[in-house]
């Protein structure tokens, strides 16, 4: 059974997963610790767990996802991995994070790229990556299907969807990427996203006024 850690970090509440499977290893998903607090509430924990972190993992490479990548990075020995399609908006988030008032150090270059319909082998589980463009152009969602819940990051939310006004971000094809990639998950699937709190397909389907 893999257990679900969660912590929301940074200006942007925005929400780091941990995965931690019975061997105590631990993938980190979107590490967005921003201040000396946050960043040591991170790593404390996962040394109080005695937890061995194995991947590091991006959803999308917004800046409010990607504050902890170096930290992680540098602290565990793990590399970086994303879809390619996001590799510029890594590239560019340092920028905007001055533009915004939040400067940061810079992520590390991915040490490698997912793809579509990879599966990641964690354990006795997997996640199945499912390319989910629309709010950035690679993000991606990771589907457990043996314990049915999906990492969002900023795709799908409570009564609400991704953001697509910011650069490379569309609307149309963020609606295709719910209804083809998502929606067609069981409805007891728990959706665990990158802002607010869990919900699940079903309930998108029937109550998201977006779709």
């Amino acid at each position: 059974m893999l257990e679900i850690k969660h912590f929301t970090f940074n200006p942007f509440q925005e929400n780091t997963y941990l995965l931690i499977n019975e061997k105590k290893e631990c993938i980190i998903i979107d590490p967005g610790c921003y201040f000396e607090s946050e960043r040591k509430e991170l790593l404390t924990y996962i040394e109080k767990e005695g937890l061995k972190v194995t991947r590091l993992l991006n959803t999308h490479c917004h800046l409010d996802h990607i504050f902890g990548n170096k930290l992680v990075a540098d602290t565990y020995g793990v590399g970086l991995e994303i879809h390619q399609l996001d590799a510029v908006v890594l590239e560019r988030s340092p920028e905007l994070g001055q533009m915004y008032g939040v400067p940061f150090e810079a992520s590390p270059a991915p040490a490698r790229y997912m793809e579509d319909g990879e599966k990641i082998q964690f354990g006795d589980n997997e996640l199945e990556v499912l390319l989910t463009p629309g709010h950035s152009p690679g993000s991606v969602c990771f589907y457990c299907a043996k314990q049915q819940f999906v990492i969002g990051g900023d795709v799908l939310f409570y009564q609400s969807i991704g953001r697509t006004d910011l650069p490379g971000g569309d609307h149309q094809t963020l609606l295709n990427s719910i209804e083809t990639k998502l929606f067609v998950l069981p409805d007891e699937v728990s959706v665990w996203p990158g802002h607010g709190k869990e919900t699940t397909i079903g309930y998108e389907k029937k109550h998201n006024p977006f779709l």
